[in-house]
């Protein structure tokens, strides 16, 4: 019965104290609020990343824009379909005849400028999404140790809700040793109860 008591009592000091944490926790959390802080203060310091683009990045993402719409398909075709019936029909003499050698050199020299500058504008959405996802890392990580603090506050809370039960429990039962001690008084004194 008496280690039960001082159990009681150690559990009861940690569960007196205010935040009914260690001061380990308290620390967590502190450094756990002040890194939150300064992740909104850095997002609300930091300019909007297409204003930091570079004259490269803003050309590339353009060309890239352009040339993956269907727009830019409809066009092409257009004009592919009226360079080579210009040429098969015979409107343009000697300009670029049947095997189209000057139209392949002309989508080869398109193809040889558009793949890199649209391969540039990819490079950088995949680092966009990058830090994105380490972003989101980091707030998951945060989450998932605010969560364990609320568990670990809820067992406290628990931990001295058992406590003043029991202590409660441990009552009722000298109150009911003493009534029943009281009542067996008179009984062993060798008179009737009045």
């Amino acid at each position: 019965m008496q280690s039960s008591g001082t159990d009681a009592g150690s559990v009861e000091e940690k569960a007196g104290d205010p935040g009914g944490m260690e001061p380990a926790e308290h620390d967590l959390l502190a450094d756990l609020r002040r890194a939150r802080r300064s992740l909104r203060l850095q997002a609300m310091d930091e300019p909007p990343a297409v204003a930091r683009l570079t004259p490269g990045q803003r050309i590339a993402d353009a060309v890239a824009t352009v040339m993956g719409s269907w727009s830019f398909i409809i066009v092409q075709s257009a004009i592919l379909i009226v360079w080579i019936t210009a040429n098969l029909v015979g409107a343009i003499r000697g300009w670029d005849p049947y095997p189209f050698i000057l139209l392949n050199l002309a989508l080869s020299f398109q193809a040889a400028y558009a793949a890199p500058v649209i391969m540039m504008s990819q490079n950088r959405q995949q680092d966009i999404d990058r830090k994105a996802a380490e972003k989101d890392y980091r707030i998951n990580v945060k989450a998932e140790l605010e969560i364990e603090l609320l568990h670990e506050k809820i067992d406290q809370l628990r931990e001295r809700e058992v406590l003043k039960l029991t202590e409660a429990v441990r009552m009722l039962a000298e109150l009911l040793e003493d009534s029943a001690s009281g009542a067996r008084e008179p009984y062993a004194e060798g008179g009737r109860p009045s």
